[in-house]
């Protein structure tokens, strides 16, 4: 089946989970991340003739949720300090353990890619087009959180010898 001829149906029941995941990861953030991810659907359903031709409709629903999730986020930073109000914010368990511990500490951008990447599992491109910026960015971005998340997991590594 050509992408022209996918349902959006088909391709909303296949990719949805992996898209709230995804976003999860990324943002923190349950409520965020289903929010992001339906708005990037309801946008894609209303063009899907279009989308559906796109080399990767995925995407391109990467990108919309992804700059949905950052909007939403920087209204929230923006209404906490116009309000002047401290809220603690809810602590989300690392949804695959301690390394993804290590993730979740990385600058938004690198943990953006390596979500992408690895957990969406999306080409590099893939990561570029749903980012909003070319391949090298990306491949730059990704070698970047490689060497934080090797020097965070050496860190690790020492204090727990030195614990043992």
């Amino acid at each position: 089946m050509e992408n022209g001829d996918l349902d959006f149906e088909t391709w909303y029941l296949d990719q949805h989970p992996r898209l709230i995941a995804s976003l999860l990861l990324v943002t923190g953030d349950v409520d965020l991340a289903r929010e992001a991810v339906d708005e990037a659907c309801v946008r894609a359903l209303a063009r899907w003739p279009r989308v559906a031709r796109m080399a990767s409709p995925g995407g391109y629903v990467y990108r919309i949720a992804l700059h949905e999730a950052w909007r939403r986020q920087r209204r929230a930073r923006l209404e906490q300090h116009l309000l002047a109000r401290h809220r603690p914010e809810a602590a989300v368990p690392a949804p695959a353990g301690e390394a993804w511990e290590l993730v979740r500490a990385l600058p938004p951008r690198q943990r953006a890619a390596v979500v992408l990447r690895y957990i969406a599992d999306l080409t590099e491109a893939d990561v570029a087009r749903a980012m909003g910026v070319s391949r090298s960015t990306v491949s730059s971005t990704l070698a970047d959180a490689h060497r934080a998340l090797a020097q965070r997991l050496e860190d690790y590594e020492h204090t727990e010898e030195r614990r043992g």
